[in-house]
């Protein structure tokens, strides 16, 4: 049986609204998971995936609430495979690098800071950044998502998150 998870980064919000919400329930309404990558800015941003498991870690524009709640960077086994997870600040010029020596043992890495969206391999890891889920992007760029499925092997998507 294959498993997915919705990960999301940078959503930058003090807190939530109507479009955030209907944003979430239709992006992650088949995600058993859910997993943010910090720069959620407040803790309550969370509160929408009640009934979802939900993996978060705090990044470098959250606020004391995310900050002191969440790592900066954790393990989770999902469905048997290991993944990294962590904002990504403070890892040097290149993050992915810097992050790949941090979980060199994981199956995935999932990280977000950059507002790019990124999926790809590096021999066997698969690394995401799912972009900034509340489109900061320039010139009014959508936001973006990624979904994560596990099944016999990881494979990921990464996509645009639909306009109000």
């Amino acid at each position: 049986m294959t498993i997915k998870a919705g990960i999301l980064s940078d959503t930058h919000l003090t807190q939530t609204d109507d479009i955030f919400k209907k944003q979430v329930e239709l992006c992650f309404a088949d995600c058993d998971v859910i997993i943010h990558a910090g720069d959620l800015t407040n803790i309550a941003v969370l509160d929408v995936f009640n009934g979802k498991t939900v993996h978060a870690v705090h990044g470098n524009m959250c606020d004391a609430s995310a900050y002191h709640a969440l790592p900066d960077k954790k393990r989770i086994d999902f469905k048997g495979f290991s993944i990294g997870l962590a904002h990504g600040v403070n890892l040097g010029r290149d993050i992915e690098v810097g992050l790949i020596n941090l979980f060199a043992d994981a199956d995935c890495i999932i990280y977000g800071h950059t507002h790019h969206p990124v999926c790809r391999r590096y021999g066997h890891i698969l690394v995401i950044n799912p972009g900034t889920f509340t489109g900061t992007g320039r010139y009014g760029a959508p936001g973006t998502y990624a979904v994560l499925e596990a099944g016999g092997e990881l494979r990921a998507t990464i996509h645009e998150v639909p306009r109000p």
